[in-house]
């Protein structure tokens, strides 16, 4: 047995050069580079080691610690969490920075390997710049703040330590059951120390992605569930589609004649226009998935959180007898409103329950209602997509006078309406386009009116809703995808928060398209705000009005101008002509670009039999805003108690 002298840091960049996945019997390399902003806490140390030999590793560069950090995870989305890009800062506001991405990373169960720089182990020159002082615990720091919101937490202040620690980064980094942001911080000075490592640390290891089967009393007690309903439905999430289960999920539906739903994670898992496919599920989804929801007396969750967006905040099974089975490789997940539990990897599930219950001869009891809710959704989709702004023109959203949307096409010039837009956007792109989404009425009006039949296409992440995700994320969904166009499905509202690594994807020669829905504000939470009576209260991009209040003129602003000078090219569409010239020649590029679409105002998608619990004032003047509060009491009695 040999051993090799070399620096914490150094160490680190030969382990990470040398860890593998494999699945299926496919080996993958797993760690592909690492992003940083470097800062005086990394750069001599983890810096060192990157530029004196890196392996095989890339290091890239990014403009601001969470867009990095948002890249990495994009990346390892639409890799199906078999590769990964690890993110490095400093130790201060670079860290912080991070925070936010690894709270989304933990919520939608990425891996995303963080790497910042940390205090001095020794504190001889405490205060270091940069230092977050507290006075009752000196080792307290800033990374302190990555504990709650990762999956596997810890801070090197001995060069022995880095071998036991990166071994349980990867063990939660490459588990599906537990992967989530990972954070490792350095401590500045032994990045740089010496240590004697056994060579047997940086030999190439492979760690496996098992598919856990279902026990045999839990496939039983399943079997027996299912046989017993009439009317089943099925939720397929996020764990079809990191599972790769689309194919056993759609043959699965097909041979039991059970209708399918998706969620945001799991949406592209499966074709859309596959016979069985209702489409989005719950407070963002369609008519067809809602309808058949309702009088489901079984719903079987397949890989999903079922969080409130997907359950219709535990109202949206209305069935007084209604059941609930909940398969995910997660045991914390499975047990969620009170399912029969099956731990079990999605695909090696549905595998051994669909000989189960052909060997029971099960079909469901459904005649034309599929059909039937699909044929009524089809309908209303033809109808988004023929919206228009014209003499009879009403706002789809009616929680505000529709003055304000004069005001926008007088100071703007644009009339298009958002869903009309993205039916036009659907047609207008590849088909094998990869879509990106977070935040605001884009998911919404996605989730309901986006079709594809491309695996894995569409990019959502819905679990944190995090602004700025989009823009960073389509530019690591397009280094892990680089043959296919990818899309940002933007607002003005995210652009405004978090654009930097349009640059980054410049310096890469990764061509990325952001579409730019302008429609002076935030959108969707206006909606909120003013549907429950509640004033416009700075939900707009507005002036201050002569009293001093948020409610002066919009505000303008040229987006297409502001991505100029960062070398994008960029469109401006005020009408779906425009729009359908700028995708035509955007798609001619070799450079990213932008279209700013400025986005009528009230013209998303709303509604479909679902219903929000939201915490309104229980005590208030105001009648708007009383009913709306005993609308929520109402619905609340309705719903399941957990």
């Amino acid at each position: 047995m040999g051993y090799t002298k070399m620096t914490v840091a150094q160490a680190l960049v030969k382990f990470l050069d040398n860890q593998y996945v494999e699945r299926d019997g496919e080996v993958t390399k797993f760690v592909e580079g690492v992003f940083t902003i470097f800062g005086h806490g990394i750069v001599v140390g983890l810096g060192q080691a990157l530029d004196e030999n890196p392996g095989s590793l890339k290091v890239y560069q990014g403009r601001n610690e969470q867009g990095m950090a948002h890249v990495a995870a994009g990346y390892a989305k639409q890799n199906n969490r078999k590769k990964i890009i690890a993110c490095s800062s400093s130790i201060g506001p670079g860290a912080a920075n991070m925070v936010t991405a690894a709270a989304c990373a933990t919520v939608n169960n990425i891996p995303l390997l963080l790497l910042p720089g940390d205090t001095y182990a020794t504190r001889q020159p405490d205060p270091v710049l940069q230092q977050l002082e507290q006075s009752y615990g000196p080792s307290i720091t800033t990374n302190d703040a990555f504990r709650p919101v990762c999956k596997f937490w810890d801070r090197i202040v001995r060069p022995e330590q880095l071998m036991s620690t990166m071994i349980n980064a990867m063990r939660v980094l490459t588990d599906p059951a537990e992967t989530g942001a990972v954070c490792v911080a350095l401590s500045q000075d032994a990045e740089g120390e010496a240590y004697e490592y056994p060579d047997y640390f940086f030999e190439k290891r492979v760690h496996r992605i098992s598919r856990p089967v279902p026990t045999e009393a839990d496939l039983k007690d399943l079997t027996a569930m299912i046989v017993s309903s009439k009317k089943p439905m099925i939720i397929c999430g996020g764990g079809v589609r990191y599972s790769e289960a689309g194919e056993e999920l759609m043959k699965f539906c097909e041979t039991f004649r059970i209708p399918f739903a998706e969620t945001q994670s799991g949406k592209s898992a499966c074709k859309s226009s596959h016979p069985y496919n209702l489409g989005g599920l719950g407070v963002t989804g369609n008519l067809s998935a809602n309808t058949i929801a309702e009088e489901a007396d079984l719903i079987i969750s397949v890989g999903s959180r079922l969080s409130d967006f997907t359950t219709g905040s535990k109202n949206q099974f209305k069935n007084p007898e209604v059941k609930i089975a909940s398969i995910n490789i997660s045991r914390f997940h499975a047990y969620k409103m009170d399912s029969l539990p099956v731990v079990a990897d999605a695909k090696a599930a549905l595998e051994v329950l669909s000989k189960s219950l052909k060997e029971k001869g099960y079909i469901s009891a459904y005649n034309c209602e599929i059909e039937e809710a699909k044929k009524a959704w089809d309908e209303e989709m033809e109808r988004l997509s023929n919206y228009c702004y014209d003499d009879d023109f009403e706002p789809i959203v009616k929680a505000r006078n529709p003055v304000s949307i004069e005001e926008f096409v007088e100071l703007t010039g644009g009339v298009i309406t958002q869903t009309a837009a993205l039916s036009l956007i659907r047609k207008e792109i590849d088909p094998d386009a990869i879509v990106i989404g977070a935040s605001g009425s884009l998911p919404g009006c996605l989730q309901r009116m986006w079709t594809t039949d491309q695996k894995d296409a569409y990019h959502m992440e819905y679990g944190y809703s995090c602004m700025g995700y989009e823009i960073a994320a389509s530019l690591g969904a397009k280094m892990a995808s680089p043959n296919q166009e990818v899309y940002s499905m933007c607002g003005d509202g995210s652009f405004q928060m978090l654009h930097s690594e349009l640059a980054t994807s410049l310096q890469e020669g990764m061509k990325i398209n952001v579409l730019l829905f302008d429609n002076c504000g935030f959108g969707c939470i206006n909606n909120l705000q003013m549907s429950n009576g509640i004033g416009n209260l700075a939900t707009e991009f507005r002036y201050r009005d002569e009293d001093g209040n948020l409610n002066g003129g919009l505000i303008p602003v040229d987006y297409a101008k502001v991505c100029e000078g960062y070398g994008v090219k960029t469109y401006t569409a005020k009408t779906l002509v425009e729009l359908k010239e700028a995708i035509a020649d955007a798609k001619k590029q070799t450079v990213s670009t932008l279209i700013d679409i400025k986005v009528l105002p009230k013209t998303m998608t709303e509604g479909y039999k679902s219903w929000w619990n939201v915490g309104l004032a229980s005590v208030t003047g105001i009648e708007g805003q009383q009913k709306a509060y005993e609308n929520l009491m109402e619905n609340r009695g309705k719903a399941r108690r957990y």
